[in-house]
């Protein structure tokens, strides 16, 4: 028999972690819940909708478990804060680790992380509370990503990297062995990071400028 599951959201995410938690694992998603001022509706995915303000009335912690399925808005707050907040009020939050993802790690993975399919998780690296990882990242070993990050796709993590809390690392951006990424710094697209980062550190990379000779002009394409 399945275990009950509330999830957190009515978004993209949400919906992605329903159909995730449903496909692969012993929980069955029985109700979304958001707080009162974004709920518009009374169902989401063909499930209820309620306010977080009394769901644990209506679901409560001893019979439900709970994951808070958002992005990384406002640098990761938001869903650190809803985390929090659930697990004040006794709810066990769980964690998703796609079955098509190499987890090597022995387990040290925080609760209500999202780890999605093809992700490389080498030995001997840890991973905190409320990690997001979407697809397709590589995570050296020795590494640890502290709570409350989201790392984008096709990010690589070399070895013996330290990843504070509250960081975002964007699609395709590469780190060296062996540094720091100070908490709360924002790695974007495609950076190349080869030292330590000083929190709340920004590194964005240029964007590819569009070439003067449009495409219909091209040779050989």
């Amino acid at each position: 028999m399945k275990q009950k599951l509330v999830i957190f959201g009515n978004s993209q995410i949400a919906e992605l972690a329903q159909f995730y938690f449903d496909r692969d694992t012993d929980f069955e998603v029985t109700a979304f819940c958001v707080d009162a001022e974004y709920q518009k509706e009374d169902s989401f995915c063909g499930r209820p909708l309620v306010p977080f303000g009394g769901v644990e009335k209506l679901y409560p912690p001893k019979d439900h478990a709970f994951f808070v399925a958002l992005s990384y808005t406002k640098l990761n707050i938001l869903r650190r804060e809803r985390f929090e907040a659930a697990t004040a009020l006794g709810y066990d939050l769980v964690s998703y680790v796609s079955p098509r993802a190499t987890v090597l790690n022995d387990g040290r993975i925080g609760r209500n992380c999202f780890i999605l399919e093809d992700n490389t998780i080498q030995p001997f690296v840890t991973i905190g509370d409320n990690v997001t990882l979407w697809s397709g990242n590589h995570i050296g070993h020795h590494s640890t990503i502290e709570s409350h990050c989201f790392i984008a796709s096709h990010v690589v993590v070399s070895g013996g990297v330290t990843v504070g809390e509250q960081c975002f690392l964007g699609v395709n951006c590469t780190l060296r062995d062996g540094i720091s990424i100070g908490e709360k710094s924002v790695i974007g697209a495609n950076a190349l990071i080869l030292g330590d980062v000083e929190p709340e550190g920004v590194y964005i990379s240029e964007r590819t400028a569009r070439a003067r000779l449009p495409s219909s002009k091209l040779r050989g394409i």
